[in-house]
């Protein structure tokens, strides 16, 4: 789950200090081209011994500032034009000694010379061995790093290079990247509450089987995702799903219909905005047997019977300023019936899709969505990632916000 123009035009610096998980920046600096980043790299000495600056002006395009006194840069004062010209500096990995170096103000080599001169946003990342990331003075740097205005993104807890087994590897690239795309997204959400629901849910037939559909979650997940980004207090009802926890998300998991009701019902009492990704069987077995059942007939016939319908129910309990969004996956008629839903259900926007292609719907990462509005306005999105569809369905929710005055249950 990735926008492609997440960092657009962004000028990113990226600082690469002598640590084993040096190999891990290029992968860094892939995802932040990939979001649209112009990324320039500055590394120490130490740093080329694990990666050579040459895979990094390969794949950057630019040229690695490695030395100060550097004839190839001619009559340019790197450190001061490479500082002025970036939008966000992210040091990655960072070792004790330039945690250190920062902290203390000291400038001996390209890299912390370079830091000397930013005024742009700041992100530091330690990647070190457990004990020297736990030693009390690399501790007292980072606390003076945060009090000076550096965002410092937590190690993680795992196996290390050395063996040893705690905190100290390097944040995820993944992870670091939502961390600069943070830096730089409006926080039009900030103090609201967001419930998304994302997912399939399960249906048991016998212990082993069970009625569901083919969603992934991912559209759901990314909206959760992006309201994050944008300053809400996100939960997210996940049925199912294979995908890795949004970050600064929490997260409910359920299985069947009738858990996601109880918990998207529970939450969406006190929210501001509650969409409603999910993919929830309308239907489930009226006896699901406590065994499996065996292959003993040559027709098998289950008798079925409707599952709660979330979304009618969160339309009919929607307080004033409440803003309530529903998905329409269909296979034909997309207009009339997405219409039909919103009017039904109570909904100040619906997102629709014709399911079917290999390029969108379910499990696809793409999605060609039409929005659809009460006032009878419709928009039209052309195929794009689910990051960015996400994106652009809570710009909508955020003016309806604004229209109506910002004043939701809390």
């Amino acid at each position: 789950m990735w926008g492609e123009n997440l960092l657009s035009g962004r000028r990113i610096l990226l600082g690469v200090s002598g640590g084993i998980a040096a190999y891990k920046s290029v992968e860094l600096l892939r995802l932040l081209q990939k979001s649209g980043a112009d990324v320039r790299v500055a590394m120490t000495e130490s740093a080329q011994k694990f990666v050579g600056r040459i895979t990094f002006e390969a794949i950057s395009g630019h040229p690695v500032f490695e030395r100060m006194f550097d004839d190839a840069a001619g009559h340019e004062i790197r450190h001061i034009n490479w500082a002025k010209d970036a939008d966000a500096v992210v040091i990655a990995p960072a070792t004790a000694n330039i945690i250190g170096k920062i902290a203390c103000g000291i400038a001996d080599d390209a890299l912390s010379t370079l830091m000397m001169a930013v005024t742009a946003p700041r992100l530091v990342c330690p990647a070190m061995n457990t004990h020297m990331f736990e030693n009390r003075a690399v501790q007292r740097n980072l606390e003076t790093l945060e009090k000076d205005g550096i965002s410092v993104v937590a190690p993680g807890y795992g196996e290390l290079a050395c063996k040893t087994t705690g905190p100290g590897r390097l944040a995820d690239p993944q992870e670091i990247a939502w961390r600069l795309v943070d830096v730089f997204t409006a926080k039009d959400l900030a103090g609201k509450r967001v419930v998304v629901s994302a997912g399939p849910t399960r249906e048991p037939i016998d212990p082993v089987r069970y009625i569901s559909n083919p969603s992934s979650g991912k559209m759901g997940y990314a909206v959760a995702q992006a309201a994050a980004l944008r300053g809400g207090d996100v939960v997210l009802v996940s049925g199912p799903a294979v995908l890795a926890d949004p970050l600064g998300v929490r997260v409910r998991r359920v299985s069947t219909a009738h858990e996601m009701a109880e918990a998207v019902l529970e939450e969406c009492d006190s929210a501001d905005i509650v969409v409603k990704a999910a993919a929830v069987s309308d239907y489930r077995p009226t006896d699901a047997s406590a065994h499996k059942v065996k292959k003993e007939k040559d027709h098998l016939v289950l008798e079925l019977e409707k599952t709660t319908d979330i979304l009618a129910e969160l339309g009919r309990r929607k307080t004033p300023g409440q803003i309530l969004v529903g998905f329409a996956a269909e296979t034909r008629e997309l207009e009339k019936y997405a219409i039909e839903k919103m009017k039904k259900k109570n909904l100040d926007m619906i997102a629709a899709n014709l399911v079917g292609g290999k390029d969108a719907g379910f499990d696809a990462d793409t999605n060609t969505l039409r929005l659809f509005f009460p006032d009878g306005r419709n928009e039209k999105l052309p195929m794009m990632d689910k990051f960015t569809a996400a994106t652009i369905i809570l710009d909508h929710v955020a003016a309806i916000l604004a229209r109506k005055g910002g004043n939701g249950p809390m």
